[in-house]
């Protein structure tokens, strides 16, 4: 009798286990698209974990939580300045995070384009502006040595 449910058992086991595996190995998908919650800061840093590091991770270098999500993984942030033989292009990031200049990983402008959203959070363009500085200024500080 034992010998007759022990086939049974391995095909139960295995079914289960690839089931799982195929499942796993579905594609991710985001479905949601959330509009970002004002805020009121103007500190680089602070902006960038709540704004940014959902793709391009806490420390800037690819490892958020919505990578897996994305079509193309996100560039290492802190490597900027390097691929520029060691000069930080400020005003270059500035147009990306603005939404004037496009960058082929995002694709269609698929990146949230945070100029015009600091702009619709703010009826002051200078709060809006002092934004998009000092995120750009904490991107350069995370640079690497």
């Amino acid at each position: 009798m034992n010998r007759i449910f022990t086939p049974f058992y391995l095909i139960t086991a295995l079914t289960a286990g690839l089931s799982c595996f195929s499942a796993s190995a579905q594609e991710k998908v985001i479905k949601t698209k959330v509009p970002p919650v004002g805020t009121a800061s103007l500190d680089g840093k602070r902006l960038f974990l709540e704004f940014c590091a959902v793709c391009h991770g806490k420390d800037g270098r690819g490892g958020g939580p919505a990578v897996p999500a994305l079509k193309q993984s996100t560039g290492d942030l802190t490597q900027i300045a390097r691929q520029n033989q060691g000069s930080f292009p400020d005003q270059k990031i500035l147009a990306i995070i603005k939404g004037e200049q496009s960058v082929p990983a995002h694709g269609n402008q698929e990146m949230p384009m945070w100029g015009k959203t600091f702009n619709d959070m703010s009826t002051d363009l200078t709060v809006s502006q002092g934004r998009l500085h000092a995120l750009v200024r904490y991107i350069e500080s995370i640079q690497a040595k």
